[in-house]
């Protein structure tokens, strides 16, 4: 019998991914785990395209592969309703937004030597996207932690990914243990196979690329092939790559830090900040390009093996242990993002308020939840 996640498997109009993920681009501020919650509300609740398990089955293949998290769930998201199609579509339609958003703003550093000023708006921003992700993790914690294994695994995990343990260990850790207590509980109905991880990685050199350009775009393109994590790793692999070869300068890495940070949609956008400071228009886009490539190729080698996971009793105790994993991690990110954002009055004030509105109105979208955020900081700042 087919498992009951995977039969809400029906296509959708390749136009309403494409409008999705363009909303989804504009207003997704706060890092992955906001474009994480913003998804879920937007594909489980709203648009009903899948329930709760398939999306933290997705979640958590995601979280099994190098680079961008929620742009990865993105693509796959796509993949699922709308075929190949749907993967370039959705991933494209997420990604251009802030690319384009953080291009206009290394135009105006580049030309300027300063950073407009967004900070009133982002002081509110920030507060009420914690709300966002709290009203998300809820019923995903009722969704994948099903049993008291599952529960002590994303328990544990809470707590040592706290003490600073990777993520990837994590993840992996407790994927396996999870199959090997599978194993010695049902041994006669357990079937290993080996999964091999393929790596893909694709460049292209055409003779208008500088030297400076065919750089860039494999130091980017190598990133985002082997690169776990948030985004301030991210940053820490960019410190190595390009100050410490002296490419740019720290002040520009730290600018671009803050571009990632107050721009929408996903933080690897800094890349095209960072690559137009290098090497003008160019540099951007091939920049952009290399960052965001292994994404789309990671996720189409995934595609196959996520359903025969799930269908593999062994392989789908190991995917609820990574499941539960990501939303422990998500957990952990957001406390963390609570205590640097949430200092004052007025930022727990826009918290409060809401997350009343999201537990009370829970068809409110998103993109109002962050317009209403910008109004109030804006607000808040000026008394």
């Amino acid at each position: 019998m087919a498992n009951q996640e995977y039969l809400m498997h029906e296509q959708v109009r390749l136009w309403d991914i494409a409008i999705l993920f363009l909303k989804l681009g504009i207003i997704g501020f706060g890092g992955p785990a906001a474009h994480i919650a913003m998804m879920r509300d937007e594909v489980v609740h709203k648009r009903k395209w899948m329930n709760d398990q398939k999306f933290v089955d997705l979640l958590g293949a995601t979280n099994l592969i190098p680079g961008p998290n929620s742009t990865e769930l993105a693509i796959h998201i796509g993949y699922d309703k709308g075929g190949w199609r749907g993967l370039i579509i959705a991933g494209l339609c997420f990604i251009l937004p802030a690319v384009l958003i953080t291009g206009v703003f290394a135009w105006l550093y580049k030309k300027y030597g300063h950073l407009p000023v967004v900070h009133q708006f982002v002081y509110g921003i920030k507060p009420a996207i914690i709300a966002v992700i709290l009203n998300a993790l809820i019923p995903l914690l009722r969704t994948s932690f099903k049993n008291a294994l599952l529960i002590t695994l994303g328990v544990s995990v809470f707590i040592l990914s706290f003490l600073g343990i990777s993520e990837l260990y994590l993840m992996f850790g407790a994927g396996l243990l999870a199959m090997v207590i599978h194993h010695y509980r049902y041994t006669n109905r357990s079937h290993f196979r080996s999964i091999a991880p393929l790596f893909l990685m694709t460049g292209f050199q055409q003779s208008f690329f500088s030297s400076k350009n065919i750089e860039l775009f494999w130091i980017f393109l190598k990133i985002g092939s082997i690169l776990y994590g948030s985004g301030y790793v991210l940053f820490a692999f960019l410190d190595t790559e390009l100050v410490a070869t002296g490419m740019l300068s720290r002040q520009e890495l730290i600018d671009a830090i803050a571009v990632g940070q107050f721009s929408p949609g996903p933080v690897f956008s800094s890349v095209t900040f960072i690559g137009y400071q290098i090497n003008g228009f160019t540099g951007a886009v091939l920049s952009t390009i290399a960052i965001f490539t292994p994404s789309f190729l990671l996720v189409a080698l995934l595609v196959p093996l996520v359903k025969k996971m799930r269908n593999s009793a062994a392989f789908s105790s190991f995917l609820d242990a990574v499941n539960v994993s990501a939303i422990a991690m998500i957990a952990v990110i957001c406390f963390e993002m609570g205590k640097e954002t949430i200092y004052n009055w007025q930022t727990l004030s826009i918290a409060l308020l809401t997350m009343v509105i999201l537990l009370r109105f829970r068809k409110t979208n998103s993109a109002f939840i962050i317009i209403g955020g910008a109004v109030m900081g804006y607000l808040l700042t000026q008394l």
